[in-house]
Formats: structure tokens, sequence, C-alpha cells
């Protein structure tokens, strides 16, 4: 009996016929909706990261207003940027202490990157160094008046906006970017990393930076390492110049942890930090998106790590207040004409420099320093060995057993 016959018998219907091309199609739908809703996802996750990066506009405006005043830049492809870290203590911050209505910058580090993109170098502004403050815009929109003051009050009378043009007429350097840091935002960041690590001559006790650190090799935390780079008392000589140095290493020390570890490979790790570092972050027009962050850091990040250098102006104590400072000259100037022409800055022992002239892409590195006295500073990073106090205030190399931070373990 044939199977039409068995099946007209048994009142049963035919099988539908099932082409294979039906088959292709869901799964070809099916592949569709994954890539559209992968799509989705990064899109989402772009956006969110975008959506972090604060944008100062009114910084914008009032450097705009002062355009005229402002140094033109002199090497159009380098760039500087002005890191400034906030003590804000309202917020989240308000757990490092009493929010009295005012906020000042921390932290202050002018960034140079060459023109080449063949070196990095940040400068330290020390926040007690004696400054000509110009006219600025206070917080309520009404003119303050120019003041000789500490570097760190123009934070305090006229935000971003005035600190950048105090860091311009102080150096003649044209600022073109600035981003803004506050304090939870730093924490964020290295905890994001996993933590930094740090080693220790001596154990460190100081309430009001709430760190309390063994001696030895540890790995920080977020807090404990804003307790570290903030710390003043119960660490080393209680000095600014430590403070600065300790923060300049770590600043080393995590951009190299960040490069080694492969962080900027793993998908997750990555958008983990690139979330801390996003929503720590106020920048102005120019670098409030990812996509321009995005192409900062995808210019420097080939940089090696011997000519990505940290250094602090020449100071010395201010002359009529031995708490405050006051620039070395000619050094600083010499300093800073070398870094607005985008020339090499000498190291201090007089070794390699940390750049190259990019004025001219093409030109091969230096590998001396230039013979010219006006081509760097005489005493490059630093205070120059003849300066009063200077070997008390900037030591090349931290005392054998200082707790200044110790080194940081590489």
């Amino acid at each position: 009996m044939t199977e039409p016959e068995d099946a007209q018998q048994t009142g049963l219907p035919h099988p539908p016929p099932r082409p294979r091309r039906r088959w292709l199609r869901w799964a070809a739908l099916g592949a569709s909706l994954a890539v559209l809703a992968a799509g989705g996802a990064a899109w989402f996750l772009y956006n969110r990261l975008d959506g972090n990066i604060r944008t100062d506009v009114e910084a914008a405006d009032q450097l705009r207003r002062f355009d005229r005043e402002r140094p033109a830049a002199v090497v159009h492809k380098a760039k500087n940027i002005l890191l400034i870290g906030s003590d804000d203590r309202s917020g989240d911050n308000g757990r490092y202490g009493r929010d009295s209505g005012t906020q000042r910058s921390d932290t202050t580090i002018l960034l140079h990157l060459s023109a080449d993109r063949s070196s990095a170098t940040g400068v330290s502004i020390p926040r007690d160094l004696m400054v000509d403050i110009p006219e600025c815009s206070g917080p309520d929109g009404t003119a303050t008046r120019p003041l000789f003051a500490q570097f760190n009050w123009a934070y305090e009378r006229g935000g971003a906006a005035c600190t950048i043009r105090t860091v311009e007429n102080l150096t003649g350097i044209r600022v073109d970017h600035h981003l803004i840091v506050d304090f939870t935002g730093f924490e964020n960041l290295v905890d994001a990393v996993g933590g930094v690590e740090v080693c220790l001559a001596e154990p460190v006790n100081d309430p009001e930076a709430h760190l309390v650190l063994d001696a030895g090799p540890q790995r920080l935390d977020g807090e404990q390492a804003l307790g570290y780079v903030r710390a003043r008392k119960g660490i080393g000589d209680g000095s600014d110049t430590q403070r600065m140095e300790r923060q300049q290493e770590f600043l080393s020390t995590l951009l190299r942890q960040v490069r080694d570890d492969g962080l900027l490979t793993d998908p997750a790790e990555l958008y983990r930090v690139l979330d801390a570092v996003t929503s720590s972050l106020t920048a102005d027009p120019g670098l409030d998106s990812l996509s321009e962050l995005y192409d900062l850091v995808s210019g420097v990040r080939d940089i090696p790590q011997d000519r990505v250098r940290f250094m602090t102006v020449p100071r010395q104590p201010y002359t009529y207040d031995p708490n405050r400072d006051e620039l070395v000259q000619p050094d600083a100037d010499l300093l800073f004409a070398a870094l607005r022409d985008d020339r090499p800055v000498p190291a201090e022992d007089g070794g390699e420099p940390g750049g190259q002239p990019s004025g001219d892409s093409s030109a091969e590195p230096s590998t001396t320093p230039s013979s010219t006295p006006s081509a760097a500073p005489s005493a490059g990073a630093g205070i120059p060995a003849s300066a009063p106090g200077a070997g008390a205030r900037e030591p090349s190399t931290p005392p054998t057993g200082s707790p200044s931070a110790g080194s940081l373990c590489g």
C-alpha cells in the first residue's frame, strides 16, 4: 500500500512542506537582530560615556571675553593642556573636609604635548607660588580686581578661566584645553585600574588626609591614593615640594600601569576605566566628548615612557614669606620659552632631553642639550643648585629613609 493511500485510509492530513529557504530566512533575521542588539548596546554605552563628561561652558565664555589679552599659539600642532585638581568639598567630596563655600586648585599641571607627539612634559605649578592674578569674573558674575597673591587663589576668584589666564600671564604659553578632576573622580579612576602600587620607607599616619599606611610595598585603593598624593603632615618633611614630587611619581606610575597591564585592550576593563575617567571630568568644549578625548589619547599613547617627564617650575622661598614660593629667574622664563617654542627641555643631570624640536616634525631627536643659553633653562626641571634654599626645598632625590613617598614600585 502506498503512503498516500495509507494517509487517505487513516484520515491523516499530509505533512506540510518545509522549504529550506524558510530556515535560511529565520537564520538571517536572527543574525540581523543580534547585530542590531550589539550595535544598539554599543551605541548606548558610547552615549553614556560621552554624556558623563561635563562641559565647562562658563570658562569658555570668560576666555572668549578676554581673548585679545591671551598669548597666541606659537607651534600650532603642539598642545598645552592645563590639568586642574579641584579641592571642592561639596557633594560626595564633603567627607574630605568642611565646605566653606569656596574651592581652590589643589593641584595644577601644565601638560605640553610636542607637535610630533614624540614627547610629553608635565610642569607642576605650586599652589603657594606668588603670582599676578588678573581681573576675573567671580562666581556671582562680578569682576574681581587684579591681585598679587598665591596661585591657588585664582581658582577661588574665577574658576578655571581665571586659573588659565593666570598661567598664561605667568608663562606666555597659550593654554589650548583644560581638564578638571575632583577628589571623587580621582578615587574612582584609581579603583577602576585596580589600585596603584607604591613603596614606603616608613609608616605613614596622617589623620587629616585619612591616611594610615604601613612601610614597604603595597597597593593603594582610590581613597588611600587620594590621601597619599594630598598628604603634607605625617609624611616626609611636610613640604609642598615633596607633595608635588609624590603627585608626579604617582601619575607616572598610574600611566605606566594602565599601559603595561593591557587595560586598554580588554573591552570590559576599558569600559570600566573610561566610565571612571569620563565621570570625573569637566572639560572645555574642545575636549568634552569621547571622540575628542580618544583623538588626544591615540596621539600620545605611543610616546616612550622615558619621554614622558614631570617637573616643577624653578622656584625658591618667597623673599617676604618663606612659606610661599617665587620663581627663580631667568631659569623659569627659559623653561617657559622652551615649552612655548616646542623645544627640548634638558634633564636636570644634563642628560638626554625629554623631547625634540618639533616645528619640523621630520627632525631627528636631539640627544644632547643645546649649547645655546636660550635653548632651555639652566636648571631644567627644578630649582637650580645655586638658588637660595634650593637644597632643602627641591632635592633631586629624596633622602634615604625619608617617607616622602618612598619610591614608587615600578
